[in-house]
């Protein structure tokens, strides 16, 4: 009698432990912005909905691994850090790239001039220097250098830096202009030695690129700002036989080069041409994409087609911003109802404005990250950290919005929800992470999942409806329980 309780003794000691083990692998916390006034808010209370929404996590079935998440080093946003107090310059800067901010891990810059720009402006104006020899970053020190060094001594983890450029000096193309035209072939190999010598120029401010984008835009935007014309064939031909080539002699062979740089309803098309064969293949690093195609729809079926036709390259989302908008000053709930409108709702070809109905800003950019991610894309970019009030200074006057918005005459900020929304991911979900397969009962709740690299398992949820959802994550054996609030952004972090 006494060894058959001392046996059960033991077994409820096992249980309990057993228990305690199960329950400390249950911790977990909750980070929520919502349209009822949630900013990146630790939630421990939830409000229960009616339904339940099951999402099963497999993160031993992993997927794509994280480049990271950033935002753009404009001109224009550069200038505007310059014209407010340190203290709010600081705070800004913090905001974006301290630890304790949203850590951002992945940027962009413009070669030359872009429309978030103060004007028009070349590293290049001597007309006919073939080598270059003129070649300056003089424009980029005022502001934009300035701006980059300050954010990489914020920053604890470092970031990576590509460049793209809008276009060639108008010296070196066909129609002699800013806008519009094409690269003329004489300038091929000096077009490629402009890419060396910039990263020469940047590594001399102590700046270093970790690749390019080909050329913003090669379609065009309309001829309404700087822009540069290639087709496919012309692009994969100038990167093979070129750009690639001239980097690789120049000991830049490790820089990374990403092809086209538009929109996704074109990638077909332009993945099919720049991975032809493996002499064009070799110089491609990855794909770039841009979301103008439409508010709400992310391409999966094209996402997916580039990822198979090049599965062991980068996929980057490197350009996204509320467009032809002037941004709403101080007043959370417009960014999260449907009134904003973009370039395609006013003059889009009528059969494409369906594409492009009045949306809400938080839903555009948590629907598309998501998407995203559920579909190959490795990194995500989004254009200007800065803006004004006006949604500039933009040369051309091509007003967006950005996460922040500044008041330089007064010397105040706004951090609307799009800087929150941006930091759900880009806090959270570090580089090298691995994208990991989720089951998801609930095709009204939007859901994707990572497991970083130091063992947390990340989720973010996006709940685009008016009502609250009770959620249950089954992770392995455990189960978490709580609820995402009516349009609401959750990330959710499991510690390893």
């Amino acid at each position: 009698m006494k060894a058959f309780n001392y046996a059960w003794v033991c077994i409820v000691a096992l249980l309990i432990s057993s228990c305690n083990k199960k329950e400390e692998k249950m911790n977990f916390e909750v980070f929520e912005t919502s349209a009822s006034g949630n900013s990146l808010t630790k939630i421990t209370e939830f409000k229960t909905g009616d339904s339940l929404v099951t999402i099963t996590l497999k993160p031993e079935e992993t997927l794509q691994t994280i480049t990271g998440f950033g935002g753009a080093f404009t001109e224009s946003s550069a200038y505007l850090l310059n014209k407010l107090s340190k203290k709010n310059r600081d705070s800004i800067l913090k905001a974006y790239f301290a630890k304790d901010g949203a850590r951002y891990s992945l940027t962009r810059t413009h070669m030359n001039s872009c429309d978030f720009s103060l004007t028009n402006y070349s590293y290049t104006p001597v007309e006919g220097d073939k080598n270059l020899e003129h070649f300056t970053i003089q424009e980029d020190k005022d502001d934009l250098i300035p701006m980059i060094k300050d954010a990489l001594a914020v920053s604890e983890d470092g970031f990576k830096i590509f460049a793209s450029p809008w276009t060639a000096a108008p010296w070196m193309k066909d129609n002699n202009k800013w806008v519009g035209g094409k690269l003329l072939p004489e300038y091929y190999d000096t077009w490629a030695l402009f890419f060396s010598k910039y990263i020469d120029a940047y590594k001399s401010e102590g700046i270093d690129i970790w690749g390019f984008t080909v050329e913003n835009e090669p379609h065009g935007n309309g001829n309404n700002w700087e822009s540069m014309h290639f087709s496919p064939k012309e692009m994969t031909d100038f990167v093979e036989f070129h750009l690639g080539p001239k980097l690789e002699a120049d000991g830049y062979g490790d820089k990374i080069i990403l092809g086209y740089d538009q929109n996704r309803e074109g990638l077909k098309e332009w993945v099919d041409e720049m991975y032809r064969d493996e002499s064009s293949s070799k110089y491609f690093d990855g794909t770039a994409i841009h979301w103008y195609e439409s508010t709400y729809d992310y391409f999966p079926e094209a996402l997916q087609y580039a990822h198979n036709k090049a599965p062991d390259k980068y996929l980057i989302e490197t350009e996204g911003c509320i467009d032809s908008q002037v941004p709403v000053w101080k007043d959370d709930s417009w960014y999260w109802k449907k009134e904003a409108t973009d370039w395609g709702y006013d003059w889009r070809e009528p059969e494409k404005k369906y594409l492009h109905p009045k949306y809400a800003p938080v839903n555009r950019y948590a629907r598309d990250i998501i998407g995203c991610l559920n579909n190959w894309v490795d990194g995500w970019v989004d254009w200007n950290m800065v803006l004004d009030r006006q949604g500039g200074p933009n040369w051309f006057e091509n007003w967006c919005v950005a996460p922040v918005i500044v008041d330089p005459d007064n010397d105040e900020v706004y951090f609307t929800p799009l800087y929150y929304t941006m930091a759900h991911f880009s806090k959270y979900i570090r580089p090298g992470a691995k994208v990991i397969l989720h089951e998801n009962t609930d095709e009204s709740l939007m859901a994707t999942a990572v497991k970083n690299p130091d063992g947390s398992i990340v989720v973010v949820l996006f709940n685009e409806t008016k009502t609250p959802k009770s959620i249950k994550i089954s992770l392995q054996e455990n189960t978490l329980d709580f609820a995402i609030d009516a349009q609401a952004i959750q990330t959710i972090v499991i510690p390893n």
